[in-house]
């Protein structure tokens, strides 16, 4: 006998467990299914974000910083320290702790929400009247019947062609996350954020780690300004970054991994290295979805095809996340889960993806949110800009961390602001009020008017503010 749902959530990452939760809160008797296993067995909801993702990376990062500080900035303090040792098992026990807590919070929202969960991989059977029938295979198996049918199903590393994942060697973002010891040699295929945090975490601890860019340019996404200051700061630091290479042959053998590539100057190549990370982007996760039993229409990329809404093209079948257009970011799914439950209740959901802020957990850390010089270039809009150093910050002196800048973009004939950007210390709490601002269409003039909170990391923005007015005051 199908159990019969009002919505079913096949996906338990942010998008999934966010948008059951929501539906819930609306009244829906509502189903989440989740097939990610815990060491034990158990249920680990999630997704790759708590996982393999964003809160082990943030768990590693931390411990690799509080290391590195205390090998490079207590003696500034004051604090002496003899014997500096890392207990690498340690510190990823300490990260899977991290991601249990988490695993067990989303388990306890969703019992809180009274949302019904599934443990195992939800698939599509048939169309049924009046909804879908999916099965979920796990430890016990279920069929359930939903009206409505939202997939978040999230997302994979990409490897290279040939080269598979053998999480010893030659490692995605979960390899990553579990190396054992610190590796004497690291390299890394691609500079994208997973890239560049795993590279930092293993740097940190001692690894000489070298990146291999295809790409001729650090960053792309970001403000070139921006990405050239992280450069700076991540090669002062000890990480070599080569941009405009062209991979070849990649060996994985017992001892180690050797890449032939060939550099921007056509030079033939060879890195030899303990441990690889591949980290060229994610694809779409489809696989075993059955879709096409009942026709769900998933584009050239792997991607499932949905309008503006996250609608697909079956009526009452919805998808967020990773698994559809638009950056693959955690918040984003997050929004786009609240909005389709929303949507399913006659409400007017929305997501705004002119505010969705991106950020890199780096040291410095790089965030940003809106549009680029060079996007605003593109498109021939005119506008004005103004930068901030943290080198001219009271806070940024005493925290003893004045790398990098706050960059603000307006339009130059209405002074809104078109963009914000950030590399330096805590810029993934700061790029907040920059959205805000957006979201409420504000001026640069507005940010610069506001009282910030003296000594703070936070006057950098109004003082950025100010620059596009070319009227700083400490600077």
């Amino acid at each position: 006998m199908s159990k019969q749902f009002d919505v079913i959530v096949i996906g338990g990452g942010p998008g999934g467990y966010i948008a059951a939760i929501r539906a819930a809160q609306l009244g829906f008797n509502t189903a989440c299914i989740d097939e990610w296993k815990n060491g034990k067995g158990g249920p680990a909801p999630g997704g790759t974000c708590t996982n393999v993702g964003c809160i082990p990376s943030k768990a590693l990062l931390q411990s690799s910083e509080f290391f590195d500080h205390a090998g490079h900035a207590f003696g500034d303090h004051g604090i002496g320290l003899k014997d500096l040792s890392i207990d690498v098992a340690k510190m990823v026990a300490r990260k899977d702790a991290v991601v249990k807590q988490n695993n067990d919070g989303i388990l306890y929202l969703l019992k809180k929400n009274k949302v019904t969960f599934f443990h195992g991989r939800g698939s599509f059977v048939k169309a049924v009247d009046g909804g879908y029938e999916i099965a979920v295979a796990g430890a016990a198996n279920e069929s359930l019947t939903g009206k409505q049918v939202i997939v978040a199903t999230g997302s994979s590393a990409r490897a290279m062609p040939g080269v598979p994942f053998d999480e010893d060697r030659v490692l995605s973002n979960d390899g990553a996350l579990r190396i054992g010891a610190v590796p004497k040699k690291l390299g890394l295929i691609g500079s994208g954020v997973i890239g560049l945090e795993m590279g930092s975490v293993w740097r940190r601890l001692g690894a000489d780690v070298t990146v291999l860019e295809a790409l001729p340019t650090f960053l792309g996404a970001a403000d070139q300004q921006i990405a050239k200051e992280a450069h700076k700061a991540f090669t002062k630091q000890g990480l070599k970054i080569e941009l405009g290479v062209k991979v070849g042959d990649i060996k994985a053998g017992k001892k180690g991994v050797t890449v032939a590539y060939t550099n921007a100057k056509g030079e033939a190549q060879e890195l030899a290295v303990d441990k690889l990370i591949v980290s060229i982007g994610r694809v779409p996760n489809t696989t075993g979805l059955n879709a096409e039993a009942v026709g769900l229409a998933i584009d050239e990329r792997g991607a499932i095809v949905v309008d503006g809404d996250c609608r697909t093209n079956l009526p009452g079948v919805w998808a967020v996340g990773d698994v559809v257009r638009g950056p693959m970011l955690a918040h984003k799914a997050e929004e786009e889960g609240v909005a389709v439950a929303e949507r399913i209740a006659g409400q007017h959901g929305h997501v705004n993806f002119d505010t969705i802020p991106w950020v890199i957990y780096t040291s410095p850390e790089i965030a940003w949110v809106g549009k680029t010089e060079q996007q605003l270039q593109a498109e021939g809009r005119a506008y004005k800009a103004g930068t901030f150093p943290f080198m001219a910050n009271g806070r940024a002196r005493a925290l003893g961390d004045t790398t990098g800048m706050v960059k603000m973009i307006a339009d130059a004939a209405t002074d809104e602001i078109l963009g914000v950007h950030i590399v330096g210390p805590m810029a993934s709490e700061l790029i907040a009020e920059a959205v805000v601002a957006m979201e409420f269409k504000a001026s640069a003039e507005d940010i610069a008017r506001i009282c910030h909170a003296h000594p703070s990391l936070s006057e950098s923005t109004k003082e950025a503010a100010l620059a596009v007015d070319k009227r700083t005051l400490n600077f």
